[in-house]
């Protein structure tokens, strides 16, 4: 199998990220409601949990305001991730994939110092370049994790089990149409 094509992925800010941390905090702004609706108290306890969940809100804001932004590069041989504020491409970063979501990868780098950045990758960043990208996480013996891409060639480990629950003999190429 031939190694995936170099490609740049722009990476910023992740829309559902967003989502997912709103509706988090909402679920636990509700259940901070339901729990005074229930008891109608007002006390040091309701007040903890208001104080609580108004930290999760302005840090979950705060977080997501502040995620990094830069472009995950892959070469064809080595993954490096540059941005302003780290020094751009000076260190080869190993890429694991933490969820697949078809349109939306959460990945995980490591450089050689053991440094970690966690990334939303989205398709709506890029999508002219978005199979290039996962061709490249999913490229074999590159990156480890998370379940092979529907649709993209694929060389099984030996003695993994591919996504349709199918054991794959060893080393054996899997292509689905």
């Amino acid at each position: 199998m031939q190694g995936a094509p170099p490609v740049v992925y722009p990476l910023g800010r992740s829309r559902l990220q967003f989502w997912l941390l709103l509706g988090f905090w909402l679920a636990g702004l509700s259940s901070l409601l339901i729990w005074f609706f229930l008891t109608w108290q007002l006390d040091w306890r309701i007040a903890l949990g208001m104080a609580a969940v108004l930290i999760a809100a302005v840090s979950a804001y705060s977080g997501w305001r502040n995620a990094v932004s830069g472009q995950l590069a892959w070469d064809g041989d080595v993954w490096r991730w540059e941005s302003a504020s780290y020094q751009s491409g000076s260190a080869e970063h190993k890429l694991s994939v933490i969820a697949d979501f078809q349109h939306v990868l959460i990945v995980m780098i490591e450089n050689p110092a053991s440094a970690k950045l966690w990334l939303w990758v989205e398709r709506g960043a890029s999508p002219e370049r978005w199979l290039d990208l996962r061709r490249a996480v999913y490229c074999v013996g590159k990156a480890s994790g998370g379940p092979p891409p529907d649709g993209l060639a694929q060389a099984e480990p030996h003695g993994a089990a591919a996504v349709s629950g199918h054991v794959q003999p060893g080393n054996t190429l899997r292509i689905e149409s």
